[in-house]
Parts: structure tokens; sequence; C-alpha cells
């Protein structure tokens, strides 16, 4: 019997481009005991699954740490430490020191241009020439450690390519290209590393929406602790332009309170007692008092952060086909950069200098780290991007593949409906409207029936007061209604099954209405209609779908044909299938992605776990509140905004634009400079600067422009 396996959260400082990522995935796989490796360079983690009766934690880190890095254990479950500053680095400060050095040389060339130290048998050594060495020693010290760690497993990764392309030149007497090649290919890592603590930062600004500390009530008085020490059952007072703590839900108090950081809704939301609140949402007006539901830890502002970052480790289709590129791409480069140095001059009788720099040079191209960054860049973008609009995506598979949705699916209620039933309309017979509203629902106050408390809130919401009869002698009718006295007047209220000798109004049962009917000493008086309602914005949202070039939008849903049909017809879609089981709904999934190919089902989360598992893209609605919706949906849309689906699908689209254009970016500029290197075209320096650097900036400033999609 195999022993459990125990997954291992570990943290890397150093490791801030994917190809690091890959050597040490590569290298851990082979380690006895290791079951897996998944990593994350934006949070700089990695998740080892282990066998602890072969390996234990201290020896993968020891592992890491004959790569040339160090690797400190994170606590499951909690978002990794912030990674130091990348300009503050021990790295950065190299790279600073050699640019001095560098430069000290420079003034050295020109004041003393003839000053020599010493000659070897191939070149002089000048004054300048001194400190352009030790510049490029200083600076290379950077790659030199794990260029000869990954010289003795021979691997060809972008350490041992600097580390021969600097010692290389300075062996060639090439001392001002050896200094370059240290100073701006440490420069360029550092951007590389800066790109990563941007997407990272943009995590961090998640994080920082929750506060570090709450006011909770102790003993009858106020105290301030810190919010990562709230336990359910705590009461905490929320001020006005206070955060909220932790998930809770109201107990005194009243307040508009602005959701956008979890939900992206642009409006506050009116919390009253019984209402639900969410860590990191800003109270705007009211003092509240809030009983916490769940820790800081597990609050939904928490989950969304480590979620995005679980999202950022998960490869996308073109993150596997850079990987798998460069994986060809550079032995072959490289063994180019080879027969470049040797062959001219041992067939040709031509320089060795010149023909080994370009060699050097083009090993310098060889390097993929700027390359296979220009994926998870964009990716990262994008998925921050969406989470401070109150979307959460689960990883950069499903922010492209949505870009692919042509066809969407809806469920019904609590997605294009409001899910519970409202007033549409009251058929007056006799009297005011409001009057009868205000009988009907002094009596219905004592009831539990969905109808009655839909026609309660219609009342309170036209503000009619909730005491304005005397009710006595209420006796419910099982299945049927009620009835009372209202200010000692016999009055009976339910369904039209009550009243058999009046007959119904044509039509006042279509559009999936329940009508309740309101008698006054035995005489009709109303006819109330009721019905579940479309979603404020789910017109709009579906309307918004079809002018960006979605196909058919259908209507999935349990509820009858009627309503269905209804909802439907308000809300535009093209195609309704109503009395659907989940197993329908599967099948209709299924069916529809094999005729249209991607397909996004969007739905509750909960009831709707199978046709959101089989769609292309499941979405759900609503997630802020629900842990299900959380973990069955590959997209969670925080709060019940539909108008956020036209939003996702362009930044979708953006992202897939931009994932291209910075991997043609990236293979072109490299692809240029590789053929111009045996023609004497492209410099060392020109192929730091250029090769490197230069793609770095250029995707990276390309990814950021996801940001800037509008919600």
């Amino acid at each position: 019997m195999s022993a459990p396996l125990t997954e291992l959260h570990l943290r890397v400082g150093e490791m801030d481009c994917s190809s690091c990522l890959v050597k040490i995935e590569r290298h851990l796989t082979k380690v006895d005991g290791v079951g897996g490796v998944r990593g994350n360079i934006i949070a700089r983690t990695l998740m080892v699954t282990v066998d602890e009766t072969r390996v234990t934690e201290n020896q993968i880190r020891e592992e890491i740490g004959r790569l040339g890095y160090l690797a400190q254990p994170v606590e499951k479950g909690r978002a990794a430490p912030a990674a130091p500053d990348t300009w503050r680095s021990v790295q950065a400060r190299r790279a600073y020191v050699a640019l001095g050095l560098a430069l000290v040389g420079a003034v050295a060339w020109v004041i003393l241009p003839d000053a020599s130290l010493f000659s070897v048998p191939s070149y002089a050594v000048g004054v300048s020439d001194a400190w352009f060495i030790l510049s490029a020693l200083v600076g290379g010290w950077n790659f030199f450690p794990k260029g000869v760690a990954a010289a003795r497993r021979l691997s060809l990764d972008m350490n041992f390519l600097m580390t021969v392309a600097i010692l290389g030149a300075l062996i060639l007497g090439e001392f001002v290209e050896a200094a370059s090649i240290a100073v701006l290919f440490t420069i360029a890592e550092l951007l590389e590393a800066y790109s990563v603590d941007r997407a990272r930062a943009s995590i961090e600004s998640l994080m920082e929406m929750a506060p570090q500390s709450a006011v909770v009530l102790r003993g009858g008085h106020e105290v301030t602790v810190p919010a990562a020490s709230l336990v359910a059952g705590d009461e905490i007072v929320v001020r006005p332009g206070d955060r909220v703590a932790a998930d809770g839900t109201v107990l005194q108090g009243a307040s508009a309170v602005d959701q956008s950081p979890i939900t992206g809704e642009s409006m506050p939301v009116e919390k009253a007692p019984g209402d639900t609140v969410f860590s990191g949402t800003i109270n705007r007006e009211g003092h509240l008092r809030v009983r916490v539901d769940r820790p800081a830890g597990e609050s939904a502002l928490a989950k969304i952060v480590r979620m995005v970052e679980e999202a950022q480790g998960a490869k996308t289709q073109s993150e596997r086909f850079v990987e798998k590129f460069a994986r060809y791409y550079t032995p072959a480069i490289t063994a180019a950069a080879v027969a470049i140095a040797v062959l001219p001059p041992l067939f040709f009788d031509a320089s060795v200098t010149l023909w080994v720099t370009r060699g050097l040079t083009l090993l310098v191209i060889a390097c993929p780290c700027a390359l296979v960054i220009s994926t998870p860049v964009a990716v990262v973008s994008g998925i921050t991007a969406a989470a401070r609009h109150g979307v959460l995506i689960k990883g950069g598979t499903y922010l492209e593949a949505l870009g692919a949705v042509r066809v969407f699916a809806f469920d019904k209620t609590g997605t294009l409906s409001v899910g519970h039933p409202v007033v549409r309309f009251i058929s007056v017979i006799t009297g005011l409207e409001d009057d009868a509203l205000a009988r009907a629902a002094a009596i219905e106050r004592l009831s539990e029936h969905p109808l009655a408390r839909a026609i309660v809130e219609e009342a309170n919401h036209r503000g009619l007061p909730p005491s304005g009869f005397d009710v006595t002698a209420f006796q419910a009718i099982p299945g049927k209604g009620a009835r009372a006295k209202l200010d000692g007047v016999e009055h009976l209220i339910g369904r039209p099954s009550l009243f058999p000798e009046v007959e119904l109004p044509a039509g006042l049962e279509d559009g999936g209405h329940s009508v309740v009917g309101l008698a006054r000493n035995g005489a009709l008086i109303a006819w109330i209609a009721l019905a579940d309602r479309p979603r404020e914005g789910a017109a709009r949202a579906i309307a918004e779908l079809r002018r960006l070039g979605i196909e058919r939008t259908f209507l999935l849903t349990g509820d009858n044909h009627v309503t269905a049909e209804a909802i439907g017809a308000a809300v535009g879609v093209d195609e309704v299938r109503a009395e659907m089981l989940p197993e329908d709904k599967l099948a209709a999934l299924t069916e529809l992605k094999a005729r249209y190919g991607a397909v996004a089902m969007v739905g509750d989360g909960v009831n709707d776990g199978p046709a959101l598992a089989a769609a292309t893209v499941g979405i759900a609605m609503g997630a802020a509140g629900s842990d299900t919706a959380l973990e069955t949906a590959d997209v969670a849309l925080m709060g019940d905004d539909l108008e956020r689906l036209p939003y996702v699908i362009r930044l979708s689209r953006r992202a897939r634009a931009v994932i291209r254009e910075n991997i043609t970016i990236a293979i072109a500029i490299k692809a240029v400079l590789a053929v111009g290197v045996p023609l004497g075209y492209v410099s060392l320096i020109t192929a730091v600067l250029v090769g490197d650097m230069g793609v770095s900036l250029a995707v990276t400033l390309n990814s950021l422009r996801l940001g800037r999609v509008k919600a």
C-alpha cells in the first residue's frame, strides 16, 4: 500500500522567468519520491507533491538550492509573501556596481586611451580595460554560479549561455563587449523580474483591499484588534468610510456599501439588518454593527486572491506552444552559434576573433527568457484586470477560451431572472390600486408563502404603511390562500379557485403569471398578477453579446414552457428549452458543443454544476456569497451583473490578440537578429539591447494595455 502524498508549498525568490520554472520542474520530477511539481512565476511559488517516507521538505529545498535558488516554506492556502523590491535586490546592486565600473572604464578610455597595465600573447590590457573586466566579472556573477551548475547538468539555460558569452568575450579581449553583456543583460533580467513584480503587485492590490485592523465589541467596549484575529461570532463596528474587515451579517444599522472591490458594481448597495457584507467593501454612510460569519482568511476576498494566484499557475495553450518552441529553438540557435564560431576560421581561414564574437552574439540571441515571458505577462495582466472589475477567471486557459466562444447558454432562475416572484401588475375592479395592495399586504404579512412575501415587498417598495389596518381572525387556507378581518371587515385572498363564481379576465395568466384574487365582504375588488421577472440588465447584456458577434443564445431551464418563453422573450434569447432536468441540460451542452464548437454556460453554480462542467467555459453568477459557485465555475461573476459578460468577452479577445502579438514580436525580432549576425549587422550590444531587453519591454508594455479594457 502506497504512502499518502503531501503537498509542499515553497517560495523561490529568484524564480522570475518561465525558463527558471521549467528548469526547476524538470529537475525535481527526477527526484525519487516526488509525484508532481506545479509552479507559479508570478507568485514565485512551487507546489511539490511528495511521498514523505522517501523525501523530505529539506531535501527538496536542497535540490532547489543545487540549481542556485533559495526556497522557503509558505503556509498552505495563504497568499505568498511579497518578493523583495526588484531594484533593491542583490542582483540589482551588482548591476549598479557593474554599470559604475563600466562608466569609470569609459572615462579612463577617454582620458588615458594609450595607458597600458600589462600584456598577454594576444592583446594588451589597458587601464580602461581593467575597469571593463571588473565590470564584466561583477555583473556576470549574477549568472556564473547558476551557469556552472547548468554546465554540470549539460543544460543550455540562460545562465549557461550568458556565462559562456561573458567569459568568451573576455578571453577574446572584447572587454567592452563583455562588460556590456554583463550590465545590459542583468538590467534586462531585472526588467523581466520587474514585469513579474508588476503582476504580483496587482494581486497585492487586491489583498490590500482588506483592512489590517477591525473595531470589535468586547464586554460592551469597542476594541481595535488585528483583522486576522477575528473569528466567527465576533461583532464588529464599521464606521462611515471604513472598510469591512470580514464577511458577515448586518445586525444593526443601515447604510450604502460600496461593493465594487468584490462584485464590480458601480453603485453602492443599500444594507440593512439581515443583509450580507463582504470583507474589503467600503461603508459609505451610516454606522453598521456586523456579526462575523467567516474569519479573514476564509473571506470572499481572500478566496479571490488565492484563486487568482492559482489561476496564474495554470499554463495556457499559447504558453505550452512557446515552451515547446523554446525547447527546440534554444539548442538549434546554440548549435548554429557553435557552427558560426568554428566553421569559418576552420575552413575559410577567417578571423577567429571575428567569428567567435559573432557566435557569442548568436548565443545571446538564443536566450529564450524574453520569448517565454511574453504569454504569462499578458495572462496575468488580463486575469488581474478582470478581478478588479468583479470577474474571477480561474486560469489563462479560460481567458483564452472565452475569446473563441460563439454560443451562450443561460439558466433562467437566478441568472436571467431574479429568481423569485414579484408583483407585475394589479387589475382593480373597485377602489384604488394602492388601497387594494395595502389590504393584501396586511393579510400576507402573516404568511410565509413566496407569493405573500412578494406582495408585502411591493407594498414596502411603494411606502404603504405596514400597520394601516387592524388584522384579526387570520386563518390560512392550505394550498389556496388566507382569510382575515381588516378593521372588522372580512377579507379573502388567494388563488382564482377561491372565487369560482368570478371569471378570470382573459390573458391574465399569460406570460407565466401567478394570479391572486382579493375579496372584501365577499365581493372581488382586485386581481394581483405575480411572476418571476427578468434580471436588470439581462436584455442589454444579451443585445451587447449579439453585437460582439455571439451567434446564438439559449435559455435552458427546468421551469414550465409558459414562464420560460416569457422570460426568454423579455431578454431576447434566440431559443428557449424548458422543463429540463440537470441531465437534460448536460445533454444539451454536449449537443451545442458538437454543433457550434466553443459554448459558454452561465448559471448559479449550484443546480447547474453538470452543465457548467460540460461547457467549454462555465460562468457562475453572484459567486461572492457562494462557495459552491466559486468552486464549480471556470469564470465567476462576483455580483449579479450580467452586463459583465460583454466585458469578459472583449477582455478575452483582446488578451488573445495581445498574446499572439507578443509571441510574434518576440519570435520575429529574434529571427531577424539571428539572420543578421553572420552578415555582420548585429553586435553583441545590439543583441542584448534589442533581442532581450527590447523584447521584454515590448511584450510587457503591450500586455499592460489589457488593464485599459473598459467594463
